[in-house]
């Protein structure tokens, strides 16, 4: 009987955009999920009034976090990190929802990183645990 790997991912965050690091043995790739909701679609949204701002703000910050969970449902241990309350946001929303139970995430502030930061923060961060 062979012991399957942990599949490790780290995910530095904030609203605007989510950089996905595979943390696998074999693996350090990097790919970035970006919100489609910019700082144009929320001038835009905000000159048409600040409740309908508020709206397509949470729709698509709601789709933001969706497309990050459907990356986290195949990994078995997740670090979210980065230097606003999105990571939080996207814990919480995660937590409501069955489907990752077995899943362990943990939160991690940390400041703005290059990519190489990034990843030395997600191979520190493993290796210990």
């Amino acid at each position: 009987m062979t012991q399957e790997t942990t599949k490790n991912l780290g995910i530095w965050m904030d609203h605007s955009h989510a950089q996905i690091i595979d943390f696998t043995q074999d693996s350090n790739e990097t790919k970035t999920i970006a919100s489609s909701f910019t700082h144009d679609v929320k001038e835009q949204s905000m000159s048409k009034g600040e409740h309908l701002a508020h709206n397509k703000e949470q729709h698509q910050q709601s789709d933001f976090y969706k497309k990050i969970g459907a990356v986290i449902k195949n990994y078995d241990h997740v670090l979210l990190f980065g230097p606003t309350d999105a990571k939080q946001e996207l814990f919480n929303a995660l937590s409501t929802d069955h489907n990752f139970e077995k899943i362990k995430i943990e939160v991690k502030s940390a400041d703005k990183m290059t990519e190489n930061q990034q990843h030395a923060f997600v191979k520190d961060y493993f290796s210990k645990h």
